[in-house]
């Protein structure tokens, strides 16, 4: 099977996973709305809400890969601020410095950015990384040493990783290890 064939093939995959697990989501979102399961029913249900969330999610990074792999991917390009591109709501990620306009992505840029940062956090064993942002440079500390081949993907250990830099490079972006920071220039 060549390598655009399996790329379509994992495209479908996504595309017909999507309809039972909105299923899925679904049932469990209208069970948790109908206010009729006690405490425990509820918390279990309300797992299998965010879990499904959680693949659609995963589904989203797989096919993106699909589509970046196959050289289907054309990215919508528009204005974005680097710094609200770094910018999340995990608080496990800070985001400061002075941004400035780049044409880019946007959401596929800022989705990058923060799986890159969730993957230092998860694999450097940290409680947090923070973004600096220099105008088209933003650089992210701190890279614990054992978790840097993980963010770049040298070690695929990490599905969001490993897309993000699939999609940065899409991009035209670049991604490096500069010591204990990863640094990313749009």
């Amino acid at each position: 099977m060549s390598e655009e064939t399996f790329a379509r093939l994992v495209s479908l995959a996504c595309h017909d996973l999507r309809t039972p697990l909105a299923t899925v989501g679904g049932f469990a979102k209208t069970l948790v709305r109908s206010g009729e399961l006690d405490e425990r029913q509820g918390r279990f249900v309300q797992i299998m809400d965010e879990a499904s969330g959680q693949m659609a999610e995963m589904l989203d990074l797989l096919s993106l890969a699909a589509r970046i792999q196959a050289d289907r991917y054309e990215p919508t390009l528009a204005p974005a601020d680097t710094l609200e591109l770094a910018t999340t709501d995990d608080e496990r990620v800070t985001a400061a410095g002075d941004g400035t306009s780049v044409e880019t992505d946007g959401d596929i840029a800022a989705r990058s950015l923060r799986a890159l940062a969730i993957a230092a956090v998860r694999h450097g064993a940290v409680e947090h990384v923070g973004w600096t942002v220099a105008g088209r440079t933003l650089t992210l500390a701190p890279l614990v040493p054992a978790a840097a081949p993980v963010v770049t993907g040298a070690e695929p250990k990490d599905l969001g990783a490993l897309v993000a830099g699939m999609a940065l490079a899409r991009l035209g972006v670049t991604v490096a290890v500069e010591g204990e920071t990863l640094v990313v220039a749009f």
